[in-house]
């Protein structure tokens, strides 16, 4: 895929964006460059794009998310308002048949995200399509946040569980193969 230059005629269309919270202040002195349909607002700068919005995750044909600035944690609040950041540069292309996609997960609060490969913080590891990143994303809430599944297992469920999720972050295996080399 060539890389193409994200402006404003074109961010919208098939991107992936990590926004950056950031404080209402930030927009004061900007005038209001489109609104939505669906109520997000719009401010185009030189550098990137202001979204107000109340809406996060997948917008239209896009997926944008928004980080808390601070904790670099993904904003859990989804009912409210809010005002995020992105440079023109952090929008990376977005489709459904290539893998641009890896996961990333933080077991001390058990969260689990997805990047771009284009980003900053790859590092060679497993990339997925966006609908396998989905596939193992559900499976690794499921073994981070449910304990049914430990029924079978004799070890130190907390070291089982991070070995499992390591695994298939890292690896093409399914959660099956790996969870039988444990039994």
């Amino acid at each position: 895929m060539s890389q193409t230059i994200i402006n404003k005629n074109n961010f919208h269309k098939y991107t992936f964006c990590i926004f950056k919270e950031v404080v209402s202040s930030e927009i004061e002195n900007l005038k209001l460059n489109f609104k939505s349909k669906s109520g997000s607002s719009y401010y185009f700068t030189i550098d990137g794009v202001y979204r107000l919005s109340n809406h996060w995750s997948r917008v239209a044909n896009c997926k944008w998310r928004i980080v808390n600035s601070n904790t670099k944690s993904n904003i859990k609040n989804q009912d409210r308002t809010k005002l995020g950041f992105a440079k023109w540069t952090d929008f990376y292309p977005d489709n459904d048949y290539e893998k641009l996609y890896f996961i990333e997960v933080n077991f001390e609060l058990k969260e689990v995200n997805y990047f771009h490969k284009n980003s900053d913080n790859y590092k060679n590891q497993v990339l997925r399509t966006a609908t396998e990143t989905t596939k193992v994303i559900k499976q690794i809430r499921i073994l981070l946040e449910e304990i049914a599944w430990t029924k079978h297992f004799t070890q130190d469920i907390n070291l089982l569980r991070k070995e499992i999720i390591s695994e298939l972050i890292t690896s093409n295996a399914s959660l099956q193969e790996i969870k039988r080399k444990y039994l």
